[in-house]
């Protein structure tokens, strides 16, 4: 069984208030244990972090560049064992903690290949002058979900961009967390310039928050919790970046190819289980093409295997606890007594695990709680519409504006959805997640600010205008 540690002004370490048990969701046995910070660990951490960001600042850019690339490729060594521990504490399959960690890489690589532009001056004109410092240390809240990618985009662009950062990571799904500090401390990161911490996760961003040092916070997580953090941060007036929840819509309009569609929507909706804010939510079908998408839907959704991961033939894990099918049932229950069908799943299976199958459900009116409340799982209403303008009207209905998917071969009718969906991203024709060279920006209850990209990369700035006089 693996045993964690806090990773604390260089140095691995237990935490003051023991430790607590990781739970395999496949098993709902003990699969590791993570160490507990105290107020103390906090202190010594922000301590650290103080001490040495304005080193880390001033430190050439290509020297901070050498330590993320050097991670990065320390990273590749750990990917087979780190996946299979994924595989164990939060029941990702094999493929998918694999792949997540080929996404962290490609994250570090991107900070590092473009480090170097985004830190030097921008000249204006032949007077004025920008320049990018750091904007000092960070606090960084990573979730459980996708605890290897996320983590990286928090911490590639700012540690480029000589900040100082505090980690606290997922309880849940420590792993990868571990296995990137680890890697960054092997190329050679000075102490005290990232710590990560394991704990009660309000005490910890009670904590930290209320320190004025702390310049930035960046959270990926529940819109509840985001507003909170917002809160506290406003205080201190500290930067927040927050990726937050979504629903995201998909439209299916009659002139696609309805089973690459459908093979499209399920590939990324029950992939870890539907747990991802961008994952698609709800989808609006032609009318004209609804019984053929739902029957193709039945097919493929009901032919996903479900199971404990640790066996390669599973395509599709459990939940990461026992209030994901709570959660499921609820929204089912309300659903269906509210008048909807369900015509795929809908029942948690007996035994071990926090499973809960595929579901689809026809006919759900639009008060359902499930037509507004992001549902983060494997459930899935499938709706039919008569015009565009009924179309953008339901996908735009929920309070969150995070990302919306259309399939069509119509290039009018997509300019006319980009221009009118309401949401931080539109993928025509495709679902996938966000590479490292693009933003992912939230709209209204998905949050704000700018994570990955050259955006992302300035949010860990502070501009600093030059003026001179003329010659």
């Amino acid at each position: 069984m693996k045993t964690y540690q806090l990773f604390i002004d260089g140095a691995w370490q237990a935490g003051a208030l023991g430790t607590q048990e990781v739970i395999n969701p496949s098993t709902e046995q003990v699969a590791a244990r993570i160490p507990v910070a105290g107020e103390a660990d906090l202190d010594k951490a922000l301590a650290a972090a103080i001490r040495a960001r304005n080193e880390w600042a001033n430190t050439d850019v290509l020297m901070r560049v050498e330590i993320l690339r050097k991670a990065e490729q320390i990273l590749a060594d750990k990917i087979p064992l780190v996946a299979q521990q994924m595989v164990a504490e939060q029941a990702k399959t094999l493929a998918e903690a694999s792949g997540e960690l080929q996404r962290a890489r490609d994250t570090f690589r991107w900070s590092a290949m473009h480090a170097q532009d985004l830190c030097k001056p921008m000249q204006v004109d032949e007077r004025r002058t920008l320049m990018f410092r750091p904007v000092g240390i960070v606090a960084a809240f990573t979730p459980w979900n996708y605890p290897a990618v996320l983590t990286a985009r928090k911490i590639a662009p700012a540690l480029a961009a000589g900040c100082a950062v505090i980690l606290k990571a997922a309880e849940e799904a420590p792993a990868s967390a571990v296995a990137l500090v680890e890697a960054l401390q092997e190329a050679g990161l000075p102490s005290g310039v990232i710590a990560l911490v394991f704990g009660d996760p309000p005490k910890i961003s009670a904590q930290l928050l209320a320190s004025p040092e702390v310049r930035m916070i960046t959270f990926t997580g529940s819109t509840r919790v985001g507003k909170e953090l917002a809160a506290l941060a406003a205080k201190n007036l500290q930067t927040c970046v927050l990726e937050l929840g979504g629903h995201s819509p998909v439209l299916v309009f009659d002139d696609t190819d309805i089973p690459s569609a459908v093979r499209a929507i399920c590939d990324y909706k029950f992939e870890y289980a539907g747990q991802s804010c961008n994952a698609p939510s709800r989808v609006f079908v032609q009318r004209s093409c609804f019984d053929e998408f739902l029957r193709e839907l039945l097919k493929v959704a009901g032919g996903i295997r479900m199971g404990p991961t640790d066996n390669p033939a599973v395509q599709m894990g459990p939940m990461i606890g026992a209030q994901g099918p709570a959660r499921m049932g609820r929204l089912t229950e309300d659903a269906v007594a509210k008048g909807a069908r369900v015509v795929l799943g809908g029942r948690e299976p007996e035994g071990q695990g926090f499973f809960w199958p595929p579901t689809i459900l026809t006919d759900v009116p639009d008060d359902a709680a499930l037509m507004s409340e992001e549902p983060f799982g494997p459930v899935l209403p499938v709706a039919p519409f008569d015009t565009i303008d009924e179309a953008i009207e339901k996908a735009n209905r929920t309070s969150y504006g995070l990302a919306s998917y259309v399939f069509t071969r119509s290039e009018q009718r997509e300019r006319e959805l980009l221009d009118r969906l309401a949401s931080g991203s539109v993928s025509v024709n495709f679902l996938k997640g966000i590479a490292p060279d693009v933003p992912n920006p939230g709209l209204r209850d998905s949050g704000y600010g700018h994570e990955g990209g050259k955006e992302g990369f300035r949010a860990f700035q502070n501009i600093k205008l030059v003026n001179r006089t003329g010659k």
